[in-house]
């Protein structure tokens, strides 16, 4: 079989992800910015842990809210919730944070919105809060304590493949709809330069969104990128950029969306323009919604991730460094912490790992 088995792959993906591990995680003592936090609750008082996402419009975020809540009502965590207005909103974070120092909380988590909000992170830790990026890596790494996320590149890497032994040889001619182009944001660059990494598309700044070669081989032909377009992560937004690369170019055939959102408003452009048969859209989330697109055939394959895993080990490191003064390490070999990933397909390609949408749809943000 070219995908491996559901039950050892699912066992994998629970093990990266569960919040056993995070109590089983390897501990060390106190981070240097962490030791007011655990003395933050002291005597009776409540553990205070602030989550700031980026939105509550893509239901991503909404999981990740729902699982932080379950997770600080076990242990008895008082927790507050805040979000930007839109994807990119820094300045609402930046007050949330804010708000988090003065209320004297122990730890925040937060998917910041862009790099405005990190001289606000690196306040928050002057002052003794842990703070914990979930899904999205600051550009600072000075910003946060530890990172839990899924790996961006490999999730990117993960489609690219999948879509390279789709085409099966076949000219790739591809939109890339990405997060922003106003600013630059780990999550955004690296889904980007893996899915092209995993097609063998020679990457020129790793860093750096749009600055490939136009044409040129990838591991099974030839492939022109007819442009990138920002999305804002949204369904309209992936809309628009759809539209806009179609009046480019009507002969795309691969479309890389950042998020599930952006991927349900770029096949309806191609579909209201009588281009949707043949074509190929991949994207990255994995959300229940998404493994839906996926059965339906609107999304050929999704790199699925676990933003429930992510807030739960989240609350639970800022808990126990409260109560223990241990604080958790990343995971072997990177500078974060992964809480994995897994490729979603009715459509196995050989040599290219997944798993079906039954499984999928078992586990979708689990």
């Amino acid at each position: 079989m070219n995908h491996a088995a559901p039950g050892a792959l699912r066992r994998r993906l629970i093990a990266a992800g569960s919040l056993t591990a995070a109590a089983a995680l390897a501990f060390t003592g106190c981070a240097s910015s962490g030791g007011d936090a655990a003395d933050a609750a002291g005597g009776d008082g409540a553990i205070g842990v602030s989550l700031i996402v980026k939105t509550t419009t893509n239901p991503f975020f909404v999981a990740m809210q729902d699982g932080a809540k379950a997770a600080a009502e076990d242990l008895g965590v008082e927790l507050t919730l805040a979000a930007g207005k839109e994807d990119g909103d820094e300045d609402t974070q930046i007050q949330a944070v804010e708000n988090a120092i003065s209320k004297g909380d122990a730890g925040i988590l937060i998917t910041p919105n862009g790099p405005g909000v990190e001289d606000a992170l690196v306040k928050a830790r002057d002052a003794g809060l842990y703070v914990i990026a979930l899904d999205t890596p600051p550009a600072n790494p000075d910003a946060v304590d530890i990172t839990f996320a899924t790996d961006n590149f490999q999730a990117g890497q993960e489609i690219g493949a999948w879509t390279a032994a789709k085409l099966g040889g076949e000219k790739a001619t591809i939109a890339m709809i990405d997060l922003f182009d106003d600013k630059i944001v780990s999550v955004d660059v690296q889904r980007d330069q893996g899915f092209l990494d995993g097609m063998g598309i020679d990457l020129a700044d790793e860093g750096a969104n749009g600055d490939e070669a136009p044409t040129g081989s990838y591991s099974g032909g030839d492939y022109e990128i007819v442009g990138n377009e920002a999305s804002q992560g949204a369904e309209d937004g992936g809309r628009t950029a759809a539209e806009t690369l179609l009046s480019k170019n009507p002969d795309i055939n691969v479309v890389y969306t950042i998020n599930e959102p952006a991927a349900y408003g770029a096949y309806e452009a191609f579909k209201a323009a009588g281009k949707e048969d043949g074509l190929i859209v991949v994207s990255v989330d994995g959300g229940c919604a998404g493994i839906d697109a996926v059965q339906q055939g609107l999304i050929g394959a999704t790199s699925q991730q676990y933003p429930v895993k992510m807030a739960e080990l989240g609350v639970q490191a800022i808990f126990d460094l409260v109560e223990t003064g241990a604080s958790p390490e990343v995971s072997e070999g990177l500078d974060f912490f992964n809480t994995g990933v897994a490729l979603v397909t009715d459509d196995p390609q050989d040599g290219v790992e997944s798993i079906d949408t039954a499984e999928g749809a078992d586990i979708c943000w689990g």
